[in-house]
Order: C-alpha cells, then sequence, then structure tokens
C-alpha cells in the first residue's frame, strides 16, 4: 500500500475505516465497532442499561474461539479477579473496545503500519483526516446519481412518498449539489467506505455481507437534531427538517464533523 501511495498508484480494495484511523493514530470509537461487528456492539451496548451490572457475573476477560478452541483472554493484568460492577463498566467497555478492534489483530498491524511506514515517513500523513486517507488510497468513486436514487429504500415517515417527500426531495438536490469528495464523504458516512460495488448500488453490502441498500430513515427533530448513520445497516436517519437550508447546514456539519473524530450530538 505504501508502495502503490508513493507511485500515485490507486488501490483498488478499500479497508475498514478503523484501519486508516490506525495508520493516522486516530483513537476507535464505538460506532467503528459498530461496523465492524453489530452483535458484540449490541450487546456491550445493553450493558449501560442493566441497573446492577454485578448480576451478570463479568469479568475484565473475553472468550477467543480459534478453529474451534476456546480460550480466556484477559483485557487487564490480572483481569479474571477484577469483577466488573457499575462502578469500573466504562473501564470494562473501554477495554472490550480496544481489544475487539486492536489487541486481537495488534502483531498483523503491527507489521502492516512498519511495512506501510517504511515508504511513507508517518509524518506526512498528519495532515489527513481518515476520510481523506482513503481516498488518497482509493480515489475518488465513479457515482451514478440516477443508480444511488433508484436503488435507495426509504422507511419511516418516508416509507409511504419515498423520494417524493418534501424532506427526501430536499436532501437529493443538496447532495447533487455536492463536488465528487462531498459526495464520497456522505457515502463514507453512511456505509463506512467510499466505496461502490463493480455492479452499482443494487448490491451494496452491509458488514454482515448481505446486500443493505442505501436508506433513508425518518426521525422526529427533537429527537435528533443532526443527521446520523448506521453504517452497519447502510442506512441514515434524516430528521424532519423544516427547510431545505435547514437540511443543507445539518447534513453539511454532520458529515464533516465524523471526519474529525468528534461526535456533534
Amino acid at each position: 500500500m505504501g508502495k502503490a501511495l508513493f507511485d500515485r498508484q490507486l488501490v483498488a480494495g478499500h479497508m475498514v475505516q478503523h484501519l486508516y484511523k490506525h495508520m493516522l493514530g486516530w483513537p476507535v470509537t464505538f460506532s467503528d465497532l459498530e461496523h465492524v461487528d453489530e452483535e458484540y456492539y449490541n450487546s456491550l451496548k445493553q450493558l449501560k442499561y442493566i441497573e446492577d451490572v454485578s448480576m451478570m457475573c463479568l469479568d475484565f476477560t473475553t472468550m477467543e474461539d480459534t478453529m474451534g478452541a476456546k480460550t480466556t483472554v484477559e483485557l487487564v493484568k490480572g483481569g479474571e479477579d477484577i469483577e466488573v460492577d457499575n462502578s469500573n463498566l466504562p473501564e470494562y467497555l473501554e477495554a472490550c473496545l480496544k481489544y475487539r478492534m486492536m489487541g486481537r489483530v495488534k502483531p498483523q498491524m503491527n507489521e502492516l503500519l512498519m511495512g506501510f511506514f517504511d515508504v511513507i515517513p508517518e509524518p506526512l500523513l498528519t495532515i489527513f483526516d481518515f476520510q481523506e486517507l482513503e481516498l488518497l488510497m482509493c480515489g475518488l468513486p465513479v457515482i451514478d446519481m440516477d443508480d444511488w436514487k433508484e436503488h435507495t429504500e426509504y422507511s419511516g415517515e418516508y416509507d409511504r412518498e419515498m423520494e417524493n417527500h418534501e424532506v427526501c426531495r430536499w436532501f437529493w438536490e443538496v447532495v447533487e449539489d455536492f463536488d465528487q469528495e462531498m459526495k464520497a464523504r456522505l457515502l463514507q458516512f453512511v456505509t463506512g467506505t467510499s466505496g461502490v460495488p463493480a455492479r452499482g448500488f443494487g448490491v451494496l453490502q452491509g458488514n454482515d455481507g448481505n446486500v443493505r441498500k442505501f436508506t433513508i430513515h425518518s426521525v422526529d427533530k427533537q429527537m435528533c437534531m443532526y443527521p446520523r448513520s448506521h453504517t452497519c445497516f447502510n442506512r441514515i436517519d434524516l430528521p424532519l427538517y423544516d427547510s431545505k437550508d435547514e437540511l443543507s447546514e445539518k447534513l453539511n456539519l454532520a458529515v464533516t464533523m465524523v471526519a474529525t473524530g468528534f461526535d456533534i450530538e
């Protein structure tokens, strides 16, 4: 990859989003985990709503299944002797996130980064965010707007009128006015990658490998001021805005802010 970037050759394969963050030394977040392992993400998320977590009889370990052989891995030193309770739940969740996203592949990641930085010095990447790095390595996608709109699904209040709903019409008008880079960033925001399948949006896949079409879902503006994404479903939750200008402002901010590593909510 480093040689390809050095020679200005595009890499056809898109990596998962958090790998670009690793390359830049950016922290990973739970939204990254949702894209990689939705089931595990949901199981951890549920722990935050349990009144007494100690009743779950958890400790600071996790189970690894390698070719059918199960082994216990400590998330922190002495983890088998540390019971998870409400007071240390945040530390437990953080330890689970770090292990699932980094710890279990640390040797492979170190080798990848060593090889990459042998060709491209690490300081040269500091001017990019992780979305820009993907676009730099893989190039801007060729986006067919007619194909995108044709293979988009609608849910919630948008289900009946679909693209004819006033808010959906505003959305597509705003996206049509985006330049190619901003369209690619919107794709990254909603699907986790700027890549478009060779056969078009009709075969867009979720992180489980199944076809999950680009979906626009309605949400109450009082519950959610900004568009939010669910990359595992290729879904954007689009609030019921009162004007096209408001939609444009909030969508631009949501798509732009995700590249900084901060959550506008």
